[in-house]
């Protein structure tokens, strides 16, 4: 009797289970629209928007940038069998989970999936991400695909996804979190912090970095900066008075156009504004975070595929990252004194540049090596005549600006330091030669397709 009646439960669990998975609703198109890029795009920009909330310093941005779009690649290339894994190819990443054979994944989802789990663990503003996730998954179960896709699909994303949080884990960061602060000497001709803050150097040990592709952070040193003089007839003196008399009229481009140019590249994350006693700060956009909105609108108009996306996503960040640790290697070097600093103890006490100074060495600009760097990215990758709107700025009160390529992009991004007032020329020249070698070389040694 209690046999029988077993049987009669098993049967009835057997047909409730069989009835249910029958009534599973699937989208047919499923495929089709979770391999929208718009899913990873949305993404990378919510990632920007966090980066600017909590304020991070320019090269820490590039590191939380680089990787989740790292493991989003490393998921999406699975879709593909032109793409090829970064593993071997950066440094000490390999041994990357691998999905099951004869099993159905979907890759986009993995990638988004791996690309904020990883960006989550990189930012404080969690709650943010939250907020962002719930809204995502909310997209995700609109498009109805079948619910062990979406399982097998996420579970996978989050393993690659642990996989890059372990491998970040040894390239140095957090040991450099307790590393003294950079110590300021008197020495004349060295850096000095400046107005209105007086914040002291960011990141003076970014060169212990672990870089993805460079042989070390000092592979590409530019050459030093002009020798340190105060007498009036030298070149150093002469290139601060070029800083000072730059904001002057000249046939190809006005005074308003060059305060416009420094203002759209200015793209420092925490400016200080003082009124009487009472201080406050404006956030903004990173250098690299105004690259990566230009790769977002080249893929937009590009008309880039889920893979193309995050892939020149991925290679964009990885040029961004070394070209911050191979420029920071150099400032903490030199160390050498802002434009604002010795031109008022040297020329005029009064004198102010048009953008607030950067809390960190002069030589080279930072803008300068990691706009070349980018900008090598995307040109080899979308070509030397792509002009393009960078829209970028809009949201923080600026107006377009059109570019021929982005290698206009990146010269106008370099001379605007010098319209800013925050950089000698050298900085800049050297700055763009030191950014173009390492986007070269960067572009030689990672392999994303097969040949």
């Amino acid at each position: 009797m209690n046999f029988k009646r077993n049987l009669i439960h098993l049967f009835i669990a057997c047909s409730f289970i069989a009835f249910f998975s029958a009534c599973e609703q699937v989208n047919p198109n499923y495929k089709e629209e979770i391999n929208n890029p718009e899913f990873f795009r949305n993404s990378v920009k919510n990632l920007t928007d966090i980066i600017v909330y909590d304020i991070f310093s320019p090269p820490v941005a590039s590191r939380v940038y680089a990787y989740p779009a790292i493991a989003a690649y490393e998921c999406i290339q699975h879709q593909n069998e032109s793409l090829l894994s970064l593993s071997g190819q950066l440094k000490q990443l390999d041994n990357l989970p691998q999905p099951k054979e004869n099993l159905e994944y979907s890759f986009p989802l993995a990638a988004v999936e791996a690309y904020n789990t990883v960006g989550k663990k990189l930012i404080f503003s969690e709650d943010k991400m939250d907020a962002y996730l719930a809204n995502l998954n909310t997209q995700i179960d609109a498009i109805q695909m079948p619910s062990d896709v979406r399982e097998r699909s996420v579970e996978f994303g989050k393993e690659i996804a642990e996989h890059i949080i372990k491998w970040s884990g040894g390239d140095n960061y957090a040991q450099t979190r307790t590393m003294p602060k950079f110590s300021v000497t008197d020495e004349e001709g060295r850096w000095q912090p400046t107005p209105p803050s007086y914040m002291a150097g960011i990141e003076p040990h970014w060169n212990k970095i672990r870089t993805f592709v460079l042989d070390s952070a000092n592979m590409f040193a530019p050459a030093p900066p002009t020798l340190f003089s105060t007498e009036k007839g030298s070149d150093f003196y002469k290139g601060a008075l070029e800083v000072m008399n730059c904001l002057q009229d000249e046939p190809n481009r006005s005074v308003d156009e060059k305060i416009e140019i420094a203002k759209f590249w200015d793209c420092n994350p925490f400016v200080a504004h003082q009124t009487g006693h009472v201080m406050f700060a404006t956030k903004k956009i990173t250098p690299g975070g105004h690259w990566m909105g230009i790769t977002d609108i080249a893929t937009k108009q590009a008309e880039s595929n889920f893979e193309e996306t995050v892939e020149i996503f991925s290679l964009v960040s990885i040029h961004l990252m070394d070209a911050f640790i191979s420029c920071w290697d150099e400032k903490y070097r030199s160390n050498l004194i802002r434009p604002e600093t010795y031109i008022n103890q040297h020329i005029d006490e009064n004198w102010l540049p048009a953008l607030q100074t950067p809390p960190f060495p002069e030589h080279t600009s930072g803008h300068s090596v990691i706009s070349a760097s980018a900008a090598y990215a995307l040109t080899q990758y979308y070509g030397d005549n792509f002009s393009y709107v960078d829209s970028v700025e809009v949201e923080y009160g600026l107006p377009v600006r059109k570019f021929e390529s982005f290698n206009q992009a990146k010269d106008e991004a370099a001379i605007s330091r010098l319209y800013g007032g925050i950089h000698y020329m050298p900085a800049i020249t050297d700055g763009v030669k030191q950014g173009e070698m390492v986007g070269k070389y960067l572009n030689e040694k990672i392999n994303t397709r097969k040949k």
